[in-house]
């Protein structure tokens, strides 16, 4: 089996050995697991004997307090994915609009049920924004448009005022609007760009979301939609098994919403963090689309980088097969300072490209010596003019690099 995601930490450690890995190509909270969660784990452990709630209602009624929205709006499953796959299941739409790129899922799920699927290309040079004309794209005969708001992988967002044009569109073509919106909780406007006021107009939208990203919980499976549709809610509750979401993944998502300071945290180091990745990137000489999420896609013309940067310890998301993708083109998660360090150092030397840095004061940088010349497992790097060049390309994986201080 072909795996398409990125995430593939068992695959990673089989290729690489037990060795130190960070993993760029899962778009996680970089801090971690909040603790509170994990204390809720470790607590709910001792009720593994019981069946989980199928109605989930502790864990309804917490996000209906978070949402601001009736208790009968909210369904929860075992992951963002495992609502998608119902959600085709229950409503076997003949017609799809999908954009492209976009997350595999939804092209997976909707060929699973026999729906033809058609895509909306992102341009580049619109800088994979959607653009007015998808309005003429969706047509009486249109059942179902899926969106993603941010993109992935592109971390682009659509102006609000256009998603609701789109949103009045479906309704006048009797279209089901679903828009994840699983990443939305990392930008600081979420509460400006997100359509969940809209649900009680618009029973023909549904908002899909997850605890997986901002909350770093990718191996507890834990994602909700809200639709304001009673007979759409039930169907979709009856296109799973009755215990989709585990006792364990209900306790941490009720104290995941508890957990506002670390969230804020999250999105202050995003925010801080993805410019300075930009710049790197860009300085390596590659193109990079700005998003506003905590990943970033970029081109860099090179089918065999991502090989070479998961060998050196740095995994990332190739993109080759995203629709609209080409070889080349990868998508990186935003991490933390001394991670963003690490992956720009192993970039730079595993694609022979130099970088102007901001100076760099001879011997003030960690590992940096008096001379501007520092050593990292026998590699040598040349402080000339702040031109740093990597003369041999050094075993990267578990060392913490500082010659980019100056971005930082």
């Amino acid at each position: 089996m072909e795996l398409i995601h990125g995430g593939d930490w068992a695959g990673q450690e089989e290729r690489l050995g037990n060795r130190s890995i960070r993993d760029f190509s899962a778009n996680v909270s970089p801090l971690g697991v909040p603790d509170g969660v994990r204390e809720a784990i470790c607590r709910a452990a001792g009720k593994i004997d019981r069946y989980p709630d199928p109605l989930c209602r502790k864990l309804v009624q917490k996000l209906s307090e978070e949402l601001s929205c009736p208790e009968e709006w909210i369904v929860c499953g075992n992951g963002a994915a495992d609502l998608i796959y119902r959600l085709f299941q229950a409503e076997k739409p003949k017609k799809v609009l999908l954009t492209a790129p976009a997350f595999a899922e939804y092209e997976q799920a909707a060929g699973l049920v026999g729906s033809r699927i058609y895509f909306y290309e992102l341009k580049e040079e619109d800088q994979f924004q959607i653009q007015e004309d998808i309005l003429g794209q969706i047509t009486p005969d249109t059942d179902l448009v899926f969106l993603c708001e941010p993109n992935n992988p592109t971390g682009q967002c659509t102006k609000h005022s256009l998603l609701t044009a789109i949103l009045e569109r479906c309704r006048e073509c009797s279209a089901l609007l679903v828009l994840d919106e699983c990443f939305l909780e990392f930008l600081p406007d979420r509460k400006e760009r997100t359509l969940l006021p809209y649900l009680g107009q618009y029973p023909n939208l549904v908002i899909l979301r997850a605890f997986t990203k901002l909350y770093a919980m990718a191996g507890v499976r834990l994602g909700y939609c809200v639709c304001s549709d009673a007979k759409r809610k039930e169907q979709l509750m009856e296109s799973g098994q009755p215990w989709g979401v585990s006792l364990l993944a209900q306790e941490a998502g009720v104290a995941a919403l508890s957990e506002q300071a670390y969230a804020d945290r999250v999105r202050k180091l995003v925010e801080q963090q993805r410019p300075i990745l930009v710049k790197g990137l860009r300085q390596a000489g590659f193109t990079v689309w700005e998003g506003k999420a905590n990943y970033l896609l970029f081109r860099s013309h090179d089918g065999t980088l991502g090989k070479r940067m998961e060998e050196a310890g740095f995994p990332m998301r190739d993109c080759s097969n995203y629709h609209n993708l080409q070889p080349g083109d990868y998508r990186i998660a935003v991490r933390t300072e001394e991670e963003n360090r690490g992956f720009l150092e192993a970039l730079f030397c595993v694609s022979g490209k130099k970088a102007a840095l901001n100076p760099i004061a001879s011997g003030q940088s960690e590992g940096v010596c008096g001379n501007g010349m520092r050593k990292n497992n026998e590699a040598k790097y040349y402080d000339s003019g702040h031109d740093v060049e990597c003369r041999k390309e050094p075993d990267l994986r578990g060392t913490v690099p500082y010659f980019y201080a100056g971005w930082f």
